[in-house]
């Protein structure tokens, strides 16, 4: 059976991973996917009047370097969460998506098949005092043919 497991880089989604890679020791299963959706970052300093208003060769390389940054950050996210399972020799890959967070982690698991989702109860939004997560009570409430664990 498949295991998809859903990280941002916070605390919550470590205890997740770590709870997957428990259940990933297990008889039952045999593949773990860990997914980490990519809902975009503001460009607000390289695009102040909007999209397109990067006028010098200076501002075009700090935008460059800013993006290199950016995705060198996602890239990081995911292989952090591989080498919790590489360090117990479960077998697992990575999947990077872009858009809303919910959607991504609903079509990955439709897309693999995954028997369970295991999402932290809240991720990077800052939102301590609500029980669950919206991204996590979204996941809870439209996951269709598989279990979720929401790891608090």
């Amino acid at each position: 059976m498949r295991i998809l497991v859903c990280t941002d880089g916070s605390e919550q989604s470590q205890k997740a991973l770590e709870t997957a890679s428990l259940i990933a020791e297990g008889p039952n299963f045999n593949e773990v996917a860990i997914v980490h959706v990519d809902e975009g970052q503001p460009h607000h300093s390289f695009f102040p009047l909007g999209e397109g208003t990067i006028t010098t060769d200076k501002e075009m390389e700090e935008f460059r370097e800013w993006q290199k940054n950016y995705n060198e950050k996602r890239q990081k996210i995911l292989s952090d969460a591989l080498e919790i399972f590489e360090k117990k020799n479960i077998t697992a890959r990575t999947i990077l998506k872009e858009g809303r967070a919910a959607e991504g982690i609903l079509e990955a698991a439709s897309e693999e098949g995954s028997a369970m989702i295991i999402i932290g109860s809240r991720g990077l939004s800052g939102l301590k005092k609500a029980f669950i997560g919206s991204v996590s009570n979204a996941v809870l409430q439209e996951a269709k043919n598989c279990s979720v664990v929401v790891v608090k």
